[in-house]
């Protein structure tokens, strides 16, 4: 037998030229090849692990890139990318210039479908199998790899329901692992368990009652089985179901015990899957950890306090309030909508709802946070976290809209700290008798003091700070990039001739107080970690008359995957580019 399938295949073709028998080695040398790259370069490692098998048997049985292939998420997809031409790149993936971490249809042919928030596979591949139709081509197979954990969205409900009336080629294949980021919660996960232990009488099926042709559990990880199994389904039209059982981390030890932690582990030992520690001592803390210890110190003095977050527990720092007040913490699982009218309902019952959102998961409920909870003037506390450049995740992850999407609502307030002990302010003040909505931004990653559990206080809504008086340039900011500003200004020869304002918040807006800067000031420079258009600076520049300004931030495009710093870098918003902009002046 040879020594090394893999390195012999560039394309699907190539795998279908193998023998059965030769497919449990290619799976084996896949494993281990994202392994290898990913100890090194970091990354997203236990879902692709756990699907090594399906994806082997997907790509061996259908004809890719004519058949359609999505993935629910790409956390799933490494092994999919490295079986279709890109292997030999696959050590640039997430980095600058290099491939990206998720499915993308601009890098090749077999990303049939641009996925990096999760449920979306259904609609999207009912979507190709309805227009397949259309077009007469009745041989053209559709397939949706989805997990439990995104199966439980409602968005995916919304797929099933629509497909199950359709005569559409659609295979639809749940990926049952119990556990998207952290484990999966809810009653479907209930009931899917119950089908897996055998406990469920097979009439009483969900999935069957929306008119699917349900098949399973298999074993997710018997590639024999899987090869059959699919060729079966191959053969049968309309909409079909497949429920296979993998383990999230497979193939390695400490990955299958630790689920969460080797979600995405950083750099590790591949032969043992050993973690390499970082010195973490005296480090400044992350923000969603500010955030999660100070929710636990507030709720200790408020019992009223509550704590939501959709299937990011341990991403938001969430699980210290889930640990210390379980009663009053809720995972409502990858269910963003949900989440926000959840909060909606009870703050109508005088609750002070901490309602932590990704930035960019946030844009999924966009409708709840207008009609069920500004529009009704309710004061939910929406913590964004990842607001910003998020880096390696890329353009799916940026949380760099929100200020535009949220400014143009009525009744919200819209603050972002410049620090950790301003976070812990705002937060403070915000569930201190607020009569309106207001979302908190902070960025990913680590804050810059290490001193930071500061006594709380008050903080005024509205109020703008004065970090620096000069005589000709006004330089307003607002959030964390504040650090990048104070940074840069302490290295030019020519600081004298700036001012420097943080604004804590961005909305509502200090009217009286920008015509004071405007009118002491020859120029106005705004800088955020925001979408330029609709951002802080366009609010700014609403309320200047006659002075010139100048906006810095995120340009209209979208910015690809690279660290944060190249991200800054491009955007014109690190340290350096800036230096470079002011001594301009």
């Amino acid at each position: 037998m040879k020594e090394n399938l893999l390195s012999d295949i560039t394309t699907p073709y190539d795998l279908r030229k193998l023998t059965p028998d030769q497919l449990p080695q290619v799976a084996n040398e896949l494993r281990n090849f994202i392994i290898d790259v990913v100890s090194q370069k970091g990354g997203h490692l236990g879902a692709s692990l756990g699907v090594v098998e399906l994806t082997v048997a997907l790509h061996y049985v259908f004809n890719t890139p004519d058949d359609l292939l999505v993935w629910d998420v790409g956390h799933q997809a490494y092994g999919h990318k490295i079986l279709t031409e890109r292997r030999t790149n696959f050590h640039t993936n997430r980095e600058k210039n290099g491939i990206s971490g998720f499915p993308k249809r601009s890098e090749s042919i077999y990303d049939t479908f641009g996925v990096g928030h999760s449920s979306t596979s259904i609609s999207a591949a009912l979507g190709m199998a309805i227009a397949s139709n259309l077009k007469g081509d009745t041989t053209k197979q559709h397939i949706a790899v989805i997990g439990d954990a995104s199966i439980a969205s409602g968005m995916a409900f919304e797929g099933l329901n629509h497909a199950g009336v359709t005569n559409a080629n659609l295979l639809v294949i749940l990926n049952d692992n119990a556990i998207g980021i952290d484990p999966s919660v809810g009653a479907l996960k209930d009931y899917l368990t119950a089908v897996k232990d055998g406990k469920n009488p097979k009439q009483n099926n969900i999935i069957k009652s929306l008119n699917f042709d349900y098949t399973g559990p298999i074993d997710g990880h018997d590639l024999p089985k899987l090869i059959s199994e699919l060729q079966r389904l191959q053969k049968i039209k309309g909409p079909k179901f497949l429920h296979v059982i993998t383990t999230k981390g497979k193939g390695l030890q400490l990955a299958e015990e630790d689920q969460v932690k080797y979600h995405a582990p950083g750099k590790f030992e591949a032969k043992t899957g050993k973690i390499h520690k970082k010195n973490e001592d005296n480090l400044p803390p992350k923000f969603q950890d500010v955030f999660g210890h100070t929710l636990v110190e507030l709720a200790k003095e408020n019992p009223k306090i509550i704590g939501i977050t959709p299937a990011m527990p341990t991403g938001s720092s969430m699980k210290f309030m889930m640990e210390a007040f379980p009663e009053r913490a809720f995972d409502v699982g990858i269910a963003e909508q949900h989440a926000v009218t959840l909060a909606a309902g009870m703050a109508t019952q005088g609750m002070v709802v901490f309602c932590n959102i990704y930035s960019t998961f946030l844009q999924r409920a966009y409708d709840q946070v207008i009609h069920d909870v500004a529009l009704q003037d309710l004061p939910v506390i929406f913590c964004l976290d990842r607001a910003g450049l998020v880096g390696e995740d890329g353009a799916t992850h940026h949380g760099v809209y929100d200020i535009a999407f949220l400014s143009c609502i009525p009744n919200m307030i819209i603050a972002a700290p410049c620090n950790e002990v301003e976070l812990r302010n705002i937060m403070f003040t915000a569930q201190n008798g607020l009569e309106h909505p207001i979302a908190i931004r902070y960025p990913r990653g680590r804050g810059e003091m290490v001193n930071w559990q500061q006594p709380f206080e008050n903080i005024t809504i509205g109020e703008i700070k004065q970090l620096k008086k000069g005589s000709k340039v006004a330089i307003l900011s607002t959030g964390t990039i504040e650090n990048n500003v104070t940074k840069a200004l302490t290295q030019i020869e020519n600081k004298e001739l700036f001012s420097h304002y943080h604004f804590p918040f961005i909305k509502p807006i200090n009217k009286s107080a920008i015509e004071e800067i405007e009118n002491n000031h020859d120029s106005i420079i705004t800088i955020e970690d925001g979408c330029l258009i609709g951002g802080f600076g366009t609010i700014i520049a609403k309320n200047i008359t006659t002075r010139k300004i100048t906006n810095l931030g995120i340009p209209d495009e979208f910015i690809e995957h690279a660290t944060v710093e190249e991200q800054q870098q491009f955007c014109g918003l690190d340290v350096n580019s800036l230096i470079k902009f002011f001594s301009s002046y």
